[in-house]
């Protein structure tokens, strides 16, 4: 029996769809409905919190992304760990931040839990998660 491909959703896609970006929401909206068609589609609590932005009351955020749909993953605390090693890497080839960027938890959750990540940005996720499967705008 194959397993299940289970995807997390970076927020630049989801945000594409609740926004109807004109340039990304297309391809944003049928790269979600796959995922939706092959497993399951999971968020966490900074893909959460990034999306939240663009909401003025948590129920319309929750409305945008039902919990019937996108299952919420705590993050691991050992995505935690290899955040914190993806980002000293970053630092040491000169990246400019000073704290962690958002990207580094969503690849390091995606990684140490086995997932697929789904995001518009695939640069960062795989200079700095090898092995990572991502799914990406060619």
């Amino acid at each position: 029996m194959a397993s299940e491909i289970v995807t997390l959703v970076d927020s630049n896609v989801l945000l594409d769809v609740v926004t109807e970006d004109p340039a990304w929401s297309e391809w944003s909206s049928t790269a979600l409905a796959d995922a939706f068609d092959i497993g399951r589609v999971v968020i966490n609590p900074v893909v959460y919190a990034e999306v939240s932005i663009g909401f003025d009351q948590i129920e319309d955020l929750d409305d945008a992304l039902p919990a019937s749909q996108f299952v919420r993953e705590s993050l691991p605390y050992s995505a935690g760990f290899l955040a914190g090693k993806a980002f000293l890497t970053y630092r040491r080839r000169g990246g400019a931040q000073v704290t962690p960027l958002p990207d580094f938890y969503i690849g390091a959750h995606a990684a140490v839990a086995g997932h697929r990540l789904l995001t518009r940005d695939a640069r960062r996720y795989r200079t700095y998660f090898a092995g990572l499967e991502v799914r990406a705008p060619e």
